[in-house]
């Protein structure tokens, strides 16, 4: 019987041997010139597939969580996502998590959560913890404090189960710098609530610009600590896709002290999507704008319909790619950007994948669509992303891949 350290190593050497092939480095090439406006194909991402639903978890070992994790991972790639050959670029690398000194359980001193799940992937219920106009007082950020002791530990006995046959890496990106606690729009419904920051535009305008002030300096405040200690590394790109362009340095794990100007920021507003652009603006853009300023490329959307907010992003000067959501207008939002900005064309998993494969029906979507976006000149990739279910049938997400390869050679 293979022993815990056994399973994860092969699983390693398989990865590492993936990460290192030539397919990859075509992967970089074309990633590179596509995000540099050198448009030769639409390439493709599977960004969220529930693997759960047919993960065989006998094939890890590793008892102890950590490690489970990290091997979990590790034969996800070699045992399924590498077969799906979608335009994903598997890094030579682990990237492990700091661990941070982090007083109580809250980085902004309230709970900033979404409850408990009734079960593993159901939805969760929140209560958000401001309530009252006089509970922004209780709102008191976290200083970014990183454990060198346990974050050592963690990275040596990842170390220690690899070998030396991948890197291991730190992420030491401050509690207020990274993706989703960087765009202050998704920790602005968790600690006020989605309806009432809503009803707060109207009711209580300057109260509420109080809030979001004090979440965009904290956020600003973080990134420059984390910078200043030299924690940002050229793997902390973030864009939804693959961070590869001429303008910026390669992604690498080996280089420390980078500075966000060398890097892909990624911003969202979903929150905001029920908000005009208007207030939209004023209540969220113009406060992501002196986070986006800080980096080298900007990639803004994540599902939130952006149709009637193109013309706003507009002005973040460093924009490089835009989402095209399954709740986009595709030609109202393909005329309006052109070949100005990067696409990144989501279509609706559900009508894709999720209730099975309809290859007519998903033939005739990415045709409309497709044909739609080279009218206007547009520049894409495509980005399947948020799928809860494919109905246990991992084949499908393979012939879905061949469709979409067949369907962009033949329209592009």
């Amino acid at each position: 019987m293979k022993s815990a350290n056994q399973s994860i190593r092969e699983y390693a050497k398989q990865y590492a041997e993936l990460a290192r092939s030539p397919a990859q480095d075509e992967k970089r090439r074309l990633w590179r010139r596509l995000n540099s406006f050198h448009f030769e194909k639409p390439l493709i991402y599977m960004r969220s597939v529930p693997y759960y639903e047919f993960f065989d978890f006998s094939v890890v070992k590793n008892e102890d969580p950590f490690l489970n994790g990290i091997e979990r991972n590790l034969a996800t790639v070699v045992l399924y996502q590498q077969k799906l050959k979608d335009d994903f670029i598997f890094e030579p690398w682990v990237k492990v998590n700091a661990v941070f000194s982090l007083p109580g359980v809250n980085r902004w001193g309230v709970p900033c959560g979404m409850g408990e799940k009734p079960k593993d992937h159901g939805a969760a219920a929140f209560k958000p913890p401001i309530v009252t106009e006089e509970d922004l007082a209780k709102v008191q950020p976290a200083e970014s404090i990183i454990d060198e002791k346990a974050t050592a530990e963690r990275i040596e006995k990842a170390q220690d189960a690899i070998g030396n046959i991948l890197d291991v890496v730190p992420d030491r990106q401050g509690l207020f710098s990274c993706m989703w606690n960087r765009d202050i729009s998704t920790d602005l419904a968790k600690l006020r609530g989605l309806e009432q920051f809503m009803w707060d535009i109207y009711d209580r305008p300057e109260w509420l610009h109080r809030l979001i002030a004090l979440m965009r300096d904290t956020v600003l405040k973080d990134i420059e600590k984390t910078e200043q200690e030299g924690n940002f590394r050229r793997y902390n790109n973030e864009n939804q896709a693959m961070s590869y362009c001429e303008e910026l340095p390669v992604p690498d794990a080996s280089l420390t002290g980078r500075k966000t100007r060398e890097l892909w920021g990624f911003m969202a507003s979903q929150e905001f999507t029920g908000v005009g652009p208007d207030l939209y603006e004023e209540f969220m853009l113009n406060y992501q704008m002196p986070i986006m300023e800080r980096f080298g490329m900007i990639a803004y959307g994540c599902c939130e319909d952006m149709t009637a907010k193109i013309p706003v992003l507009r002005k973040i000067k460093n924009l490089r790619r835009v989402a095209i959501t399954p709740f986009s207008d595709v030609r109202k939002c393909a005329e309006q950007i052109g070949k100005d900005y990067v696409v990144s064309y989501r279509p609706n998993p559900s009508s894709m994948i999720a209730n099975g494969l309809d290859e007519d029906l998903v033939r005739g979507i990415l045709k409309r669509d497709f044909e739609i976006l080279k009218e206007n000149h547009c520049i894409i990739d495509v980005t399947l992303k948020d799928v809860e279910t494919i109905a246990g049938k991992p084949e499908n997400m393979i012939r879905w891949v061949e469709i979409v390869r067949q369907m962009g050679e033949e329209i592009f």
